[in-house]
């Protein structure tokens, strides 16, 4: 076993993973994970800049991570940075920030990276069980874009597009920079427009409707598990590997559509930092459910950021090998 640390940082929350890793068997023994909502992107799908104070947020983060990172002694650390990064004119002070608390240079990756990692992290538990058919679709819905892989045992297809609980939220739900409460049918209609133009875009690279089982990562799927499940308190080991039948999704997305942001904030297991954007994050799993006929959703808590610490192991593993 190889002890790694990954960190993921998205447009709405930064993650991280300290485990003890196998890269050849899968066997992950976690011994530290985390998530701080930081809403990094915030205002960069209109000013296309990494807001002052949201830069602030992130590093007081990678501080507290930072900390955590050596008590647990990893032998190595990645980073990886992912939409709200990518699209922003001032990165390079994203990255000096970083490198300066953490001592490792943050990878801003592309969506098709981003996908490979995902689908690695969320697949390969499951290999071998005779209950989920091939090939998957695993959709990694964030904060500023949405991931969307086709595979078996590899990755067949990937396309990244920029459809996430917070990028639509920001572009169609607020307005004098408040979001309504609640929004309206037509301001939802906008945001199920967009989700759709970015359906078209994926399936032209990614063979959608082939896939057999139906994989969702990340917060927005999670937490629409956790209202299902009717968890008081957010349980990753209950949601994790749950599944969520399509008529689920379908009454739960709509409730959080018609409910006040006092109503989403008073729901068992909801984190404080997803209320104004979790009925985004829901429409674009529904979205998908109806693309392409899927009758539940498999939910795994185990994404990017697993990806990230096989892939490391992996590399360590190999260098262990070469000396």
């Amino acid at each position: 076993m190889t002890r790694v640390a990954a960190v993921d940082c998205g447009t709405n929350s930064i993650r991280l993973l300290v485990a003890d890793t196998d890269p050849v068997t899968g066997a992950l023994d976690d011994l530290d994970r985390r998530m701080t909502i930081v809403r990094l992107g915030q205002g960069v799908d209109r000013t296309g800049r990494l807001a002052p104070e949201a830069l602030e947020r992130t590093f007081a983060a990678c501080r507290e991570y930072a900390e955590a990172i050596k008590a647990h002694g990893a032998e190595r650390v990645r980073f990886v940075a992912t939409s709200a990064s990518r699209d922003a004119e001032n990165r390079d002070e994203f990255v000096r920030g970083v490198l300066d608390i953490l001592g490792v240079e943050p990878e801003v990756i592309t969506g098709a990276q981003e996908a490979e990692f995902s689908f690695t992290g969320a697949t390969k538990e499951l290999t071998g069980r005779d209950d989920l058919a091939k090939p998957y679709l695993v959709v990694d819905i964030g904060g500023g874009s949405t991931e969307f892989v086709v595979g078996a045992e590899k990755v067949r297809a990937a396309r990244s597009v920029d459809v996430g609980c917070v990028r639509m939220t920001e572009r169609h739900l607020v307005r004098d920079g408040v979001v309504a409460d609640p929004p309206t049918r037509e301001q939802f209609a906008a945001v199920r427009a967009d989700i759709e133009a970015a359906l078209d875009l994926a399936e032209d690279t990614v063979p959608l409707k082939e896939a057999r089982t139906l994989v969702g990562l990340a917060g927005s799927v999670t937490t629409l598990a956790a209202i299902a499940l009717g968890l008081e308190t957010y349980d990753s080991a209950a949601i994790h590997h749950s599944r969520l039948a399509y008529d689920q999704v379908a009454a739960i997305t709509e409730r959080l559509m018609t409910a006040t942001h006092a109503e989403r904030a008073g729901i068992p297991a909801m984190h404080p930092g997803r209320v104004d954007v979790i009925a985004s994050g829901a429409l674009v799993l529904l979205a998908i459910m109806d693309r392409i006929g899927a009758e539940e959703v498999v939910v795994s808590e185990h994404d990017i950021l697993d990806g990230i610490a096989y892939q490391v192991a992996r590399e360590i593993d190999d260098e262990r090998l070469l000396d």
